[in-house]
């Protein structure tokens, strides 16, 4: 539980972090972002599959980059739903989504699910070994 309420924050830096950098995003407050995460969270836990499997053969034709379209897709529904949260641009909401990954998914590669920092610590064993 405190592994998703962290990842939960992660995710409202992110938003946070897209806002700051794009003129497009805007966000009123910390609990707009707050609020904005969860619905976020809920919208890609629940419809990106499913948007996914359907845009499956265009997904394939782009080599993937059609799921950037569906990140912006969710990342504009969560904008219609939170009032202090606001995408003006579907470039906006493109460009938000591509920071918003990665910059949850660097922090998030480094907390496991009890909400702990995990580091991995590779030592060298032999010319060219490493364990």
């Amino acid at each position: 539980m405190k592994g998703l309420f962290i990842r939960w924050l992660i995710l409202t830096l992110s938003i946070l972090a897209a806002a700051y950098l794009f003129e497009g995003i805007e966000v009123s407050s910390f609990f707009s972002a707050f609020f904005a995460a969860a619905v976020l969270g809920i919208l890609n836990a629940f419809f990106r599959p499913v948007l996914i499997l359907l845009t499956l053969p265009i997904n394939l034709l782009t080599l993937g980059l059609f799921t950037f379209v569906v990140n912006a897709l969710l990342l504009m529904l969560t904008s219609g739903i939170i009032s202090g949260f606001h995408v003006q641009g579907f470039w906006s909401a493109v460009f938000g989504s591509l920071v918003i990954s990665v910059v949850s998914w660097l922090l998030t590669s480094v907390v496991n699910d009890e909400g702990r920092i995990e580091v991995i610590v590779l030592r060298r064993r032999g010319k060219d070994r490493w364990e």
